[in-house]
């Protein structure tokens, strides 16, 4: 049966600074590099054994499925990098702080940017430093494929196209597939393959840094959900 593994990348510098992150490609904590390290591990002691691998263009989920791998010893397993499945992007909200923010626009607005699933936060100029554009990893994609900012909704739309096209394709192929990302868009994939709705997606969350694990029938219906 599939076997499909949500692995939320270890803590970031910024999460463990309270800071809005998103596309902004900040790396690994030292408590992140043990929680992939751990992951790794809790794989192996479960018995799986990943045949493919994907993850999303940012390095704290790159470095985490290389550290997971190298524990388990797969460093060799196929890896598809795909910018749909990194983070969701928080506009200029990114590199806030989280509390200083709510502080400025009060807890009800920055609940409403973080927790909303069809309203974005405020959208970075064109001009800004921080947009995409301005990163090379984003050369090949038009001004319509990079966002200066996201809903939840949006973020969905896009993992859905990796999906659809990317992912599910060769889970139909492989037996175990892993894939190391962020907690939006691996909310994205549990919506589509819990089948939740809107409202119910906005409470799911994913742990940093610990294996989720779902199993498939041959319809690609979710029958066994738990986390390593």
């Amino acid at each position: 049966m599939p076997t499909i593994i949500l692995l939320r990348h270890g803590q970031s510098i910024w999460n463990l600074e309270n800071r809005f992150t998103g596309w902004t490609d900040v790396d690994l904590s030292d408590l992140g590099r043990k929680e992939a390290q751990n992951a790794g591990e809790k794989i192996i002691k479960s018995g799986l054994k990943p045949d493919f691998f994907f993850t999303s263009y940012l390095k704290r989920a790159i470095h985490t499925l290389q550290i997971a791998a190298n524990v388990m010893d797969l460093n060799w397993i196929p890896v598809i990098k795909d910018w749909h499945l990194n983070e969701r992007h928080y506009g200029a909200l990114q590199g806030l702080n989280k509390a200083e923010t709510a502080k400025i626009y009060g807890d009800e607005q920055v609940l409403k940017w973080r927790r909303a699933y069809d309203i974005t936060p405020p959208t970075l100029e064109p001009d800004d430093k921080r947009n995409p554009a301005n990163d090379p990893k984003y050369q090949g994609l038009s001004c319509n494929e990079i966002p200066l900012t996201e809903s939840l909704k949006q973020t969905v739309d896009r993992v859905r196209s990796c999906w659809q096209e990317v992912i599910e394709p060769r889970v139909r192929i492989y037996n175990t597939v892993l894939i190391s990302a962020h907690g939006n868009s691996l909310r994205a994939l549990a919506m589509m393959l819990l089948h939740l709705s809107p409202q119910e997606v906005l409470s799911f969350e994913i742990p940093t840094g610990q294996p989720l694990v779902f199993t498939a029938d041959s319809h690609m219906n979710i029958i066994d959900k738990k986390y390593l």
